[in-house]
């Protein structure tokens, strides 16, 4: 029996296990007809080869398949990104257009032509951009009201060779981003708009109405070569002006200004007349060259009355700190006993917002003619105590107009028995009434930030003179008023980790100095009781 299976299996024939057997063996098996049958053996020259997939044809057709849906989604993902892209910028292009700079429809702000004294990008009164810009022109004026109006809040600063400093040509001047990115798109927007106004296509004041930003844009930069650039573009206003109306007087004004910061002290007194004959109707008895004369009464006009009174003020801020005293006293004078003719309800609450805002600001610039006066007595050695009444009247007034802005009550309510006002501290919002006029609001907020600092100056140079006194309690007195003073300057401590900071519009010198004077007074007081 072993030698007949020998002779059927040869000796040569592979061994496979059940488990290595190819499937493919394994099937034949499995389909053969007779199951008890045993399997025929394989050829000694045939040698079985284990079953290969087809895996190469797979890989590749995978691999493709791979970076086909990834480029599709690819696609899709970019379309889809820059469509949303394309709609939220044209989507705040469209809201800057329709809201941003929709026209002013509040009629009591009209009577009282806030809204000619308003941030105007377009020529007309309609809102919104001139269409004579075409699409480049419209999207530059956005992207510069976007830029000056949602730019960076903090003191963020990028370094502009547009502007150099005044230590070098060369020299990079450190600028704010906001105001470096809306003169820039206004450049663009200036281009655009001398071309089209050259072809008739633009509102005869839009030309205008872009020189005049962009130049109040450059002249905040604060270096000399943005305030001869923006010197140039106001005198390309005037020029178009042709010397006319309220608005020139608000150019002339504004040219005067700057010709006192870049020296020119001719020149400035020079547009400082102008202003004062063109806001006065061409009724000042100044002749077209002469010296500036302060006017015997006042315009009709609320806007021409504001521009008068800058005018007057600027007058006597260019006398005082030039030595010229007599001239200084004599403008001051006349120019309060001209702001006094001005008709005022019995209180500011029976008046309407803006014509309430028009005295509020005729009584700040009056409070401003009042420390000068005080500095101009003082300096020609009157008696202190007339400097300090002048002084007081002036803190007094900007309190006032302070706390009209804020709606604050006069006393702290903490302590309703003390005469020390309530400060409203840098970060205090205006009321509703003015935080949401289109026209007022920017008026109302430079306002009440002069007001701020005016009475912290005030109180500051009361408590100077008062410390000088020879008066027992000199020392006390004079640091109420210190305290007065970091009030309306600062923060309140409990905000700013004990000591206070200087809030918004008040320079870090002007805090240093009224820290400096109150820590003073606050030793020496302190000296005093421990002496007793």
């Amino acid at each position: 029996m072993l030698s007949r299976a020998r002779r059927r299996f040869p000796a040569s024939l592979p061994r496979y296990s059940s488990s290595s057997r190819p499937r493919l063996i394994l099937r034949s098996y499995a389909s053969s007809p007779n199951e008890n049958k045993s399997p025929a053996p394989l050829p000694e020259d045939v040698r079985p080869t284990p079953y290969l997939n087809d895996s190469f044809g797979s890989y590749a057709m995978y691999t493709l398949d791979f970076f086909r849906r990834f480029l599709k989604y690819t696609a899709i993902g970019v379309i889809a990104v820059s469509m949303t892209t394309f709609t939220a910028f044209e989507g705040a292009h469209l809201w800057v257009e329709k809201v941003g700079l929709a026209p002013e429809t509040d009629e009591d702000a009209k009577q009282w032509e806030w809204d000619l004294e308003a941030d105007r990008w377009n020529g007309s009164m309609s809102g919104g951009t001139d269409p004579g810009l075409g699409i480049s022109g419209r999207h530059a004026v956005r992207s510069a009201w976007s830029a000056l109006n949602w730019g960076s809040v903090s003191n963020t600063t990028v370094e502009s060779r547009a502007f150099a400093t005044r230590k070098g040509e060369g020299a990079p001047a450190p600028i704010q981003v906001r105001l470096e990115y809306a003169h820039e798109f206004l450049r663009l927007a200036i281009e655009i708009a001398e071309q089209a106004h050259a072809k008739g296509w633009l509102h005869p004041m839009t030309l205008n109405v872009l020189l005049a930003r962009r130049a109040d844009i450059v002249s905040r930069i604060g270096t000399r070569s943005a305030l001869d650039e923006a010197r140039s573009e106001y005198e390309r206003v005037w020029t178009n002006l042709s010397g006319e109306g309220v608005q020139a007087a608000r150019v002339a004004l504004k040219l005067g200004d700057l010709n006192r910061r870049l020296g020119d002290t001719e020149d400035a007194l020079s547009w400082w007349a102008r202003s004062i004959r063109l806001a006065t109707g061409g009724a000042a008895t100044a002749p077209a060259d002469g010296p500036p004369i302060v006017p015997e009464s006042l315009p009709t006009s609320p806007m021409a009355q504001r521009t008068l009174v800058s005018s007057l003020v600027s007058l006597s801020a260019f006398y005082a700190t030039t030595g010229q005293l007599d001239q200084a006293k004599a403008v001051e004078e006349a120019s309060m006993k001209l702001l006094r003719s001005i008709p005022s309800p019995p209180s500011f609450d029976s008046a309407s917002p803006a014509q309430a805002l028009h005295l509020l600001y005729v009584l700040q610039r009056s409070s401003l003619l009042s420390i000068h006066l005080a500095e101009v007595l003082y300096a020609q050695q009157n008696k202190p105590s007339t400097s300090v009444d002048w002084l007081r009247q002036a803190a007094e007034s900007s309190e006032r107009v302070a706390l009209s802005l804020t709606g604050l009550p006069p006393t702290h309510p903490d302590a309703p028995g003390s005469k020390i006002p309530h400060p409203p501290a840098s970060e205090t919002a205006l009321t509703e009434r003015y935080a949401k006029s289109k026209s007022m609001s920017g008026q109302a907020k430079n306002l009440l930030r002069d007001a701020r600092r005016t009475a912290a100056e005030a109180w500051n140079l009361i408590g100077v003179l008062t410390e000088g006194s020879e008066t027992p309690d000199a020392n006390t007195k004079a640091l109420e008023c210190y305290e007065r003073a970091l009030g309306w300057a600062g923060v309140g401590r409990d905000k700013a980790g004990g000591i206070g900071e200087p809030g918004e519009g008040t320079l870090e010198s002007e805090w240093k100095t009224f820290w400096a004077n109150y820590v003073r007074a606050r030793d020496a007081t302190k000296k005093v009781e421990e002496q007793k």
